[in-house]
Parts: structure tokens; C-alpha cells; sequence
């Protein structure tokens, strides 16, 4: 058995895929996930935008608009200063410039208050729907398989040549796509969820409600895998046993 690659401490926003790969690497027991910091994340997530909508409301501009790209000060600066402490471009990284340059490129388009509430899912949507697009080709890999070499094997040739070789046994190939497939429900349904809460209520209630239920399906579906891998591992192990004891 290897040993995980150590990686810097990433918030809720970028643990949904870290989690996700941790827990199904092929490479022993999975990582025990931290829920404190991920809960305390998720309250500076939806307080501080919230807070700052607030104040623009109140003390800068009763424009809605001006409120909302002041609330996403934080969060895009958040994004930008994961990307510079990882001085990398590995496959989270990519999520969050993507993320920034999906949400610029809504920006630009323009619109009022709804738009620059739907541009901040814009692309934890697009990146479910490549989750599940990435199923429908049996002969490639899915998404969360590239995620999971990472979180894995970091950079390291040796541990990213072994992941790789994990692909030909059917049951590692079946638990990735499952894998693949539930985050990217997840994130799809978010984006859904979003856009329903948008057209429902305030700006306000959008801007400190939706953070929560990000953070949430996030944290609950990154236990299910941590759980779900647990016992596909274990599954594994007692098929490698019984295949042994039938060799004798």
C-alpha cells in the first residue's frame, strides 16, 4: 500500500472533488474528513457576502446590482488566492479558474440582480453536466477517475502509473463512475436549486441560504463517498480472499 501525496487544506469549495477522490484512491483506508472547519467555511461563505450585500444596501448604493458585485468580492478573491497557493495547475486549480473565468465571461453579458445571482452556479452546473456527459463514453474515463489521481498520486510518476493501472479491474472502474455520477447530480441538482431560489426570494435570502446548501450537499455526499468507498474497499478485499482461497 501507498501512502496519500500531501496536499495544502482546501474549503468546502474545492473539497467537494478532493473528498470525493480521497476516499476512493485504491491506495489503502481513506482520509478522514474534517467537518468543523468545512462548517466554519460555510458560515464565512454565506455570512461575509451577506454581510457586505448589506452594507452596500445600506451605506453605497440601493442598486441591487452594485450590491451583488460587492457580495462577490469575497468569494472571488477566496477563489484567486486558492489558485496562487497551490502555484500549480493541477486538476482543482483548473475548477476554480474555470469557475471565474465562467463567471466573468456572465458578467459581460450583463442583466440585472437574477443573472449575477445564477452566474455564481454557473459553472458548479456546467461542471456536474461534464460529470455525467463524461458517463456516456464507456472507453474514457470519467471526471472524477482524473480527480482522484491526484488527490491520490499527486505528481509523483510511480503512484500515478499505479492509479492508472487500477483501471483494468472492473470494480475499480464501476466505483469511479458511481462516484462520477453522484457528484455530478449533485452539482447539477445545486445549480437547479439555485436558479428555483432566485426566482422564489430576495436576493438577500439567495445570497445567505445558497452557500448553506452548497456547503451541505457537499458535505453529505463527500461522507457518502468516504462511506461508499469504505466499503467497495472492503468489498474488494474479501473478493481478493475468496479468489485466493479458491487458488490453493
Amino acid at each position: 500500500m501507498t501512502q496519500h501525496a500531501q496536499q495544502p487544506p482546501a474549503g468546502p469549495g474545492e473539497s467537494t472533488a478532493a473528498a470525493a477522490a480521497q476516499a476512493d484512491d485504491g491506495f489503502g483506508p481513506p482520509q478522514r474528513l474534517s467537518v468543523r472547519p468545512m462548517l466554519l467555511e460555510m458560515a464565512f461563505d454565506a455570512g461575509i457576502p451577506f454581510g457586505c450585500y448589506w452594507l452596500s444596501m445600506h451605506y453605497l448604493s440601493r442598486s441591487e446590482v452594485v450590491a451583488l458585485l460587492v457580495a462577490s468580492i469575497f468569494p472571488t478573491v477566496k477563489s484567486l488566492s486558492g489558485v496562487v497557493r497551490r502555484r500549480a495547475l493541477d486538476p482543482v486549480s483548473v475548477l476554480i479558474l474555470a469557475g471565474l473565468l465562467f463567471g466573468l465571461a456572465a458578467l459581460r453579458v450583463g442583466g440585472g440582480a437574477k443573472l449575477l445571482l445564477v452566474r455564481e452556479s454557473l459553472f458548479t452546473g456546467a461542471f456536474g453536466l461534464a460529470c455525467l456527459v463524461s458517463l456516456l463514453f464507456r472507453s474514457r474515463r470519467p471526471v472524477m477517475f482524473y480527480f482522484g489521481r491526484f488527490f491520490a498520486a499527486g505528481s509523483d510518476p510511480a503512484r500515478r502509473a499505479r492509479f492508472d493501472k487500477l483501471w483494468q479491474y472492473a470494480g475499480f472502474r464501476r466505483v469511479q463512475r458511481i462516484i462520477t455520477l453522484v457528484w455530478g447530480m449533485v452539482f447539477v441538482g445545486e445549480f437547479i436549486l439555485r436558479v428555483v431560489l432566485i426566482y422564489t426570494v430576495s436576493p438577500a435570502t439567495v445570497l445567505a441560504v445558497a452557500p448553506i446548501v452548497l456547503g451541505s450537499v457537499s458535505l453529505l455526499t463527500a461522507l457518502w463517498t468516504i462511506n461508499y468507498a469504505a466499503q467497495a474497499r472492503k468489498a474488494g478485499a474479501a473478493a481478493r480472499m475468496r479468489a485466493s482461497v479458491q487458488g490453493l
